[in-house]
């Protein structure tokens, strides 16, 4: 029988814990799988027989139906319940990481990990939306600072993870390694943590807005990915994205229960958190997409060590975000966000350094590091700043529209980056190639993290205020952290 949240849950409480633990697992499951796979990207490729698109595909594959049924999941954890469709996605994402440690080709690995995605795509909006509902409006900014702090972890954790399991087993037990954690966090979720829904949702889902976000991102990243060769197929998928994307906004408009509620976006701080959003998100998806790889294939590196190179993130991750979710809270969140996406783009800047020959203490750790201070400065900013710009019942859907932004970006970043790089399809075989394309690719994912910055400086308050959307009163259970 499930139970509705009180909204009463304090984090030191160990009711309070067993919640930030299953909600936080979750959702690092789904960053773990990103990183584990970034990291066995070349071994992938050498066991499948792939290039490099086909590499672009398996990562893309899984971010195209992630972000692309993100909203349905957070529509109908809103409807049905958060933690029922959380368990749900839990057990589609066990079963879909099953079919890719199956994979005989790699049509077959892109068609499990599709599959993953919208797995994905019904747990993340749960998990945040969860933590919002339980806890007490005093442990809030905390809670989210925690949970993005131990999420974020799992996520930063997954290059050393990946990289052991490569070394001693192989790249299939980087998608075994997921149904145990599942497991687990399935049991954690059914024993502690409360149910909580919409009280009035809309009496129908907005299919045919699902369907046209779907056809319009699956068509950018087609045109995106296979950017480098001519013909009608990349340009037709280009107008197709387009016209898709053009009917979804206006049919988003005219739906009286939509599934992106265009509203949202009348606040100055939503709008703001969103746009930074894109940018930030965007520029890691393309780093540790690219920044494994380039450590093997042309530092040299192993997949363990390229792992290891990574890990001064982890830790400063784990230590930092929780006291940076608190600290967003008291003072804002456009200060953290603006100084931690410049920290990212110094880290950024320096990345090119990363190249044959590089020492890792000199040219590798400088990078590491402060793409570490930057992320736990940034992360949990940017889910105080949405949630806190919307009322209570709303925050399934923020949750899930911030999660759409960001992993759409990573899908864009993903698709785009090694065509503006000029990286040719056998890149992962050619380190001369490879090395040069990837200091332009850390270029532009400086430019992401400096867009994202300026976004929040000049679109989110510097000081907490009351928030309200449109003609909605704000509940008093809510804390004041919202439009900035």
């Amino acid at each position: 029988m499930s139970i509705t949240t009180s909204s009463a849950l304090r984090l030191a409480q160990p009711a309070g814990r067993w919640v930030m633990a299953a909600t936080a697992l979750g959702a690092g499951l789904v960053l773990l799988e990103t990183t584990v796979v970034n990291v066995a990207l070349p071994a992938i490729g050498r066991g499948l027989d792939t290039s490099l698109v086909g590499l672009q595909w398996s990562v893309n594959a899984f971010t195209l139906t992630l972000s692309g049924f993100i909203l349905l999941g957070g529509a109908l954890g809103d409807r049905f319940g958060r933690r029922r469709i959380y368990l749900i996605g839990l057990a589609w994402f066990a079963v879909a990481s099953l079919l890719c440690g199956m994979a005989e080709n790699v049509g077959w690995l892109i068609a499990a990990r599709a599959l993953q995605g919208i797995g994905g795509a019904l747990l993340v909006p749960g998990s945040l939306a969860l933590i919002q509902q339980s806890f007490h409006p005093d442990d809030r900014a905390r809670a989210v600072g925690a949970w993005s702090g131990l999420s974020g972890v799992a996520g930063a954790a997954g290059p050393l993870l990946g990289g052991w399991l490569v070394d001693v087993a192989s790249w299939r037990w980087a998608f075994y390694v997921n149904v145990p954690v599942a497991v687990v966090v399935a049991v954690l979720l059914v024993r502690h943590v409360p149910e909580s829904r919409d009280p009035d949702p809309p009496r129908r889902f907005d299919l045919a807005g699902g369907l046209l976000a779907a056809v319009g991102l699956g068509g950018a990243t087609y045109a995106l990915t296979e950017a480098s060769g001519a013909g009608w197929p990349v340009l037709g998928s280009a107008l197709v994205a387009v016209a898709a994307l053009v009917a979804f906004v206006q049919v988003e408009r005219r739906r009286r229960a939509p599934m992106l509620p265009l509203e949202l976006f009348a606040s100055r701080q939503f709008t703001a958190a969103n746009l930074a959003s894109f940018g930030v998100y965007g520029a890691v998806a393309g780093l540790f997409f690219l920044l494994p790889i380039q450590l093997q294939v042309t530092v040299g590196y192993s997949p363990l060590g390229a792992g290891l190179a990574l890990l001064p993130a982890t830790v400063l991750v784990l230590l930092l975000s929780a006291r940076a979710g608190a600290r967003s809270a008291r003072t804002g969140t456009r200060l953290p966000l603006t100084v931690g996406s410049l920290v990212c783009v110094v880290a950024l800047l320096l990345a090119p350094r990363v190249t044959s020959g590089a020492h890792y203490l000199t040219d590798v750790l400088p990078t590491v590091v402060l793409i570490g201070i930057g992320i736990s400065m940034v992360t949990p900013a940017i889910s105080t700043a949405v949630l806190g710009a919307v009322p209570d019942r709303r925050v399934g859907i923020a949750s899930a529209v911030n999660n759409g932004v960001a992993r759409t970006a990573g899908l864009v970043a993903v698709a785009a980056l090694p065509a503006i790089a000029a990286l040719p399809p056998d890149a992962t075989q050619d380190p001369a190639a490879l090395d040069q394309g990837f200091g332009t690719s850390m270029l532009g994912c400086a430019g992401l993290f400096l867009a994202g910055g300026l976004v929040a400086w000049l679109g989110i308050r510097r000081t907490a205020a009351a928030a309200t959307t449109p003609n909605e009163p704000r509940p008093t259970t809510t804390p004041p952290v919202s439009r900035r």
